[in-house]
Order: C-alpha cells, then sequence, then structure tokens
C-alpha cells in the first residue's frame, strides 16, 4: 500500500508540474496587452532604486548597534548555516516601511519554519543613530504580530552612522534619498536575501510576499540547508521571475524531471512485473498453484 501511495504521489506530482508548464508555455500576454509604462518618475523618487548584486557578499566589517544598545559585527550576524532576509526601513516611516514589513510578517506566518531557527531577519535603519528604544519598541510590534515566542533574538533592528547604513545599502544595490521639505527617507519597498555565507542570492519586492515565494526563496538561499528533497526539486523546475515577483516554471526542467520521473516509475512496474512472472513460475515448479 505505502509503494502505490508513493507512486500515485509522484505521478501526482509530474503531472502537476507537466500542466504548470503547458499552461505557462500556451498562454503568452499577447503585445497588444502588453502595457509599456512610460510616465516621468517623481522627482523626489529621481534617485529611488534597487540595483540588484546576486552573487556579491554582504560586507561583514561594519559596525552598528542593535536594539539593545550593544555594539555588533554585521559579520556576526552571519552564522553559516541559516539564510537572513535584509531590509532596509527606519521606525518613523509614515507608511511605506509599516506596509512593507507587515506584509513581510503576513507572509512568513504562513510558512511553517521558524524565525531564530530555519532563518534570520536583518534590518537596518535608514535613520543614522535611530534611538535604541525606538528600536526595540518596533521590533517588539513586529514580533508581537509574529506571534511565536521563539522568534525573539531571531530578528535584529541595526542603527549606525550614516556612512554605515549608506554602505550596508550600497552594498546590497538599494539606493535612497533623504527629502528635506518632508523629513522623510524615500525608498525603494524590497529586502534581499542572503546566503549563510552573506551571499545575496535573490531579491523580493512589493508590499505583500507570497508565502510559497517566501519558501522557495528561503530554499534557494539556505543553499540546500532546509526544505525537502520536494521544495528542492520545485526549485529546480522553477526560476524567479522578477517580472512578476514569484517563482515560475521552467518548461524544459519540468519535461527533463518528467521524463526521468517516468522512467524510473515504468522501470518499477516492470521490476514488479518480473518479480511476480519469477514468483508464479516457482511455485509452478513445486507443483503449487499460482
Amino acid at each position: 500500500m505505502r509503494v502505490r501511495d508513493a507512486l500515485f504521489g509522484w505521478v501526482a506530482l509530474v503531472a502537476t508540474l507537466l500542466l504548470w508548464a503547458g499552461a505557462s508555455a500556451a498562454a503568452p500576454v499577447r503585445p497588444e496587452e502588453r502595457v509599456d509604462r512610460v510616465d516621468p518618475v517623481p522627482a523626489q523618487l529621481a534617485a529611488v532604486d534597487v540595483e540588484e548584486r546576486l552573487g556579491k557578499y554582504v560586507p561583514k566589517d561594519l559596525t552598528f548597534r542593535d536594539e539593545s544598545g550593544k555594539t555588533v559585527l554585521l559579520g556576526d550576524l552571519f552564522d553559516g548555516r541559516t539564510p537572513v532576509i535584509l531590509t532596509l526601513n527606519y521606525s518613523n516611516c509614515p507608511m511605506l516601511c509599516s506596509l512593507q514589513l507587515n506584509g513581510l510578517i503576513q507572509g512568513l506566518k504562513q510558512v511553517e519554519w521558524g524565525m531564530n531557527r530555519e532563518y534570520r531577519i536583518v534590518t537596518v535603519s535608514l535613520e543614522p543613530n535611530e534611538p535604541q528604544d525606538v528600536a526595540q519598541r518596533t521590533l517588539n510590534r513586529y514580533l508581537t504580530q509574529y506571534g511565536r515566542p521563539e522568534a525573539r533574538g531571531g530578528w535584529r533592528f541595526l542603527a549606525g552612522s550614516e556612512a554605515n547604513v549608506r554602505a550596508f545599502a550600497d552594498a546590497i544595490g538599494f539606493s535612497y534619498r533623504y527629502d528635506e521639505r518632508s523629513q522623510e527617507y524615500a525608498h525603494p519597498a524590497a529586502l534581499a536575501l542572503a546566503a549563510p555565507d552573506g551571499k545575496l542570492v535573490r531579491y523580493l519586492y512589493g508590499l505583500e510576499y507570497d508565502p510559497k515565494t517566501l519558501r522557495l526563496g528561503l530554499v534557494e538561499a539556505s543553499q540546500g540547508r532546509i526544505g525537502t528533497t520536494l521544495d528542492r526539486l520545485i526549485l529546480y523546475c522553477f526560476h524567479y521571475d522578477s517580472s512578476v515577483g514569484r517563482y515560475a516554471p521552467v518548461a524544459r526542467k519540468i519535461m527533463q524531471v518528467g521524463g526521468f520521473v517516468a522512467v524510473v516509475l515504468l522501470a518499477g512496474f516492470v521490476s514488479v512485473l518480473l518479480r511476480a512472472e519469477a514468483k508464479r513460475r516457482r511455485r509452478l515448479a513445486q507443483g503449487t498453484t499460482p
């Protein structure tokens, strides 16, 4: 029964992947439905953008002060075992930061892996030398929303000199500017995923983060340290499509995996038949009925 159930599970997986591949390849966006956005960028956002630095490393020699007032070295927050989500926000942001971090929390709450166990988060404040008590209150608010007591210690809110904040932002490719008139920071709604050794692996954008995208991003950033075999198989069949902000199926890889699984299933089926036939012949040779 277990063998049959496992066989049916693999068949269902292959069929699902093949259907995704077919749907992806069969329904491209028609040229007349594509929209070219040519609206001018507002002046306050002219210098705000993300330049992905995939494959680069986070500068580990930068020093900051964490939410408890302790001076920390950025490199010490990478333990070599768990991936790290990197964000650039600040506590007094009137809207964007709270929307982004609330969206991140809502997405992570639907991922069974736990903060401070399978992954960590590091938030660097855009506001130089943000007061410690302000950072602590902000962190406590988001941890309360997350609702898992064991997560404490897995999210660090860092503040530092303007030079170090700028160096961190430049290293991960985030550009921002301070608007004197509104006394606010204009910055992108984005986060970066780093491998346990500090290597930048993936960027996610927006104010909402799909749990499946977060899960696959963490699998990718963990370099296979977290996630099931099925997670890694799905990651092999998908690539991150920045135009839609999620992992999209790759038809060629899905067909490769589907073909391989089909061969394995066929070989297993033939093996079962051959064993049954050999057993039947042995019974006949011994004068028994099959």
